[in-house]
């Protein structure tokens, strides 16, 4: 063995059973995905339970006006992982005109000029009606009591409140009067209720035709027609109107009509996959940032194990520079447009790329050559001010600016959810919801929640793979992740983070297909990535040469990363990270499950 073995203690157990298994970023949400499957539900009527629970239990993390990625495989087609594609596009009016118009130069961070069309409910509806058993009511049961019942408020989300504070109160009062009520910051264990929410998934239920012939699915649809084009879209369509604070230290409104919300549907698509050490791995296409893990395994591909060892110096440098490159042709090549990815996942076109990888670390931005291709080169900053703000000298009130990347301290600013559940059939599935955060942009009264800022994804030059452009998804960083064996699903995991969402799935796949490692093994060692690329989120800066590591690597390994070159910074023992993963053994039936300890939040359940 050239790998590191695994430390023998672990935070928790890894789950092992062969009822069914449950993982996600909250207990609650866990626990009401479990209590599905008790209850004879499958794994999809599970996760869409849990994950209308993640809207209610983690709002500073996810929301019903963002967006949501999943991979999944059936019980009948085992070996055929599907996308379940929950990334709405740009409105119609969401022209780079119009935004330059408005004297920006990036697409904000916050406030509705930000908002793609809201996904997530009409994709996890869509999962229900198409490969779920329960009715409507049944899974939504969970979330509707919660939001109206009350539950005990994560500290986190007072923690983000109070970030925002002094924006609500200035420029976004709806925002203000729901998450603070009384004028004051809530207490972490307070009893927190969004009824304005309940009501709303209430109406939805309500919406279902009267006809005693109606069908489950036909109930299950006119709930998606009622939120695409009735007292839900025409909500978030007026809400827009009216100007207010955006990240950009500017007031405007929003451009998202109605039409645009009739027009949008969730969809199935094939996933995108790669080979590696007798594996396959399964991400979303080249419209979301999927395949950059897959670039990045089919470099390391090449590598003898010991260079994959994300505990030892030689593997964290090696699988840093091999991330670098892929995330280059990520900025360069991906977006909802044609991308080239057969040849960008070539065995040929990665032996290019292994080739650049030497014993120093790059500080250079390295997208490789397409034949045919101009590769994108976007604007390299290292520090950015909204021109409004510099002409000012003022700063914007409050973070407010979405799910930005991990701090060099590991301070979450913002983040994303993610749920795993696996049931006793076969059937697996592996979700990131997220966007609509409650600091995304003013809360809408009636509804109970606010508008996602997945546009800020897109660029405002013309010629780039992801423009801002009417009908074109911005190129999301949700990236959930099924692992094959032998034709058949074996693992569902994902984590939430940004662009650190596949960096830190990297080590769980490496550490468990070569090195051995349990989940909950991978999931608790410690882990890092870099900022040495264009972050995805406002402000589009990068660090040359960054990584970000957990102390728990060693000060040798650390001292080691520096001596070659990586700008290092140090973010504690236990932050980096928030995966959750479940699994299944084809040939034995067994079941296991695994969640991620740090920040005292995510957990897995199961028999």
């Amino acid at each position: 063995m050239t790998f590191t073995a695994p430390d023998q203690f672990t935070t928790r157990p890894t789950l092992q059973g062969t009822f069914g298994m449950s993982a996600s970023t909250h207990w609650l949400a866990t626990a009401a995905a479990q209590a599905v499957l008790e209850r004879g539900g499958n794994a999809f009527d599970a996760a869409t339970a849990g994950a209308f629970v993640l809207h209610v239990v983690e709002p500073h993390l996810n929301g019903p006006g963002g967006d949501m990625t999943g991979v999944f495989v059936t019980a009948d087609d085992p070996g055929t992982p599907v996308v379940l594609m929950g990334q709405g596009p740009a409105p119609a009016a969401a022209t780079v005109e119009h935004y330059r118009a408005e004297g920006l130069d990036l697409v904000p961070g916050s406030g509705a000029l930000a908002a793609a069309v809201p996904a997530a409910v009409d994709a996890w509806l869509l999962l229900l009606r198409d490969h779920g058993t329960w009715e409507l009511a049944e899974v939504l049961d969970f979330a509707i009591g919660y939001a109206r019942d009350g539950h005990p408020l994560l500290g986190r989300v007072g923690t983000t409140i109070a970030a925002v504070a002094e924006l609500f109160q200035e420029h976004w009062p709806t925002s203000a009067a729901l998450w603070m009520p009384g004028g004051a910051v809530p207490a972490e264990g307070a009893l927190f209720r969004n009824p304005a929410y309940a009501r709303t998934l209430e109406r939805l239920i309500e919406t279902g035709p009267a006809d005693a012939a109606a069908t489950r699915e036909d109930r299950i649809d006119a709930a998606r027609r009622e939120w695409r084009e009735g007292f839900v879209a025409q909500a978030m369509a007026e809400s827009v109107r009216t100007p207010h604070r955006h990240s950009s230290g500017t007031d405007h409104a929003g451009v998202l009509e109605l039409a645009d919300l009739a027009g949008f549907e969730a969809g199935f698509e094939p996933a995108a996959t790669v080979e590696f050490r007798g594996h396959t791995i399964a991400k979303t296409g080249p419209w979301g940032q999927g395949p950059a893990l897959l670039q990045t395994l089919a470099i390391l591909e090449g590598f003898e194990d010991r260079f994959l060892d994300p505990s030892t110096e030689l593997g964290v440098h090696t699988i840093l520079e091999a991330q670098k490159l892929a995330l280059a042709d990520r900025e360069a090549y991906y977006g909802d447009t044609e991308v080239p990815l057969p040849y960008l996942l070539s065995e040929a076109y990665c032996a290019e790329r292994r080739a650049l990888i030497t014993d120093r670390a790059s500080h250079d931005f390295r997208p490789g050559t397409v034949p045919g291709r101009e590769p994108y080169v976007p604007v390299l900053r290292t520090e950015y001010t909204p021109p409004a703000l510099a002409r000012s000298g003022s700063a914007p009130a409050g973070l407010g600016v979405g799910e930005p990347t991990v701090a060099p301290s590991g301070e979450t600013r913002g983040d994303t959810c993610h749920i795993d559940v696996v049931d006793r059939w076969g059937n697996m599935v592996s979700a990131t919801p997220s966007g609509g955060w409650l600091q995304s942009s003013p809360t809408i009264p009636d509804l109970g929640f606010c508008l996602g800022t997945r546009l800020q994804m897109t660029w405002l030059e013309p010629g780039t793979p992801s423009t801002l452009t009417p009908g074109k998804r911005p190129r999301t960083t949700l990236t959930p992740t099924l692992v094959l064996r032998d034709g058949q699903a074996v693992t569902a995991l994902g984590s939430p983070g940004g662009d650190q969402q596949d960096q830190w799935q990297l080590p769980y796949l490496l550490r468990t297909i070569v090195g051995g490692y349990t989940p909950q093994q991978a999931i608790d060692a410690p882990t890092f990535h870099t900022t040495s690329m264009p972050g995805s989120f406002w402000p589009r800066t990068w660090e040359p040469g960054g990584a970000v590591v957990e102390e728990r690597l060693g000060e040798d390994v650390i001292a080691g990363l520096e001596r070659r070159g990586h700008v290092v910074a140090r973010a504690g023992g236990w932050t980096l990270g928030r995966l959750s993963a479940v699994t299944r053994d084809p040939a034995t039936g067994v079941l296991q499950a695994a969640a991620n300890p740090r920040g005292a939040q995510g957990y897995a359940a199961g028999r």
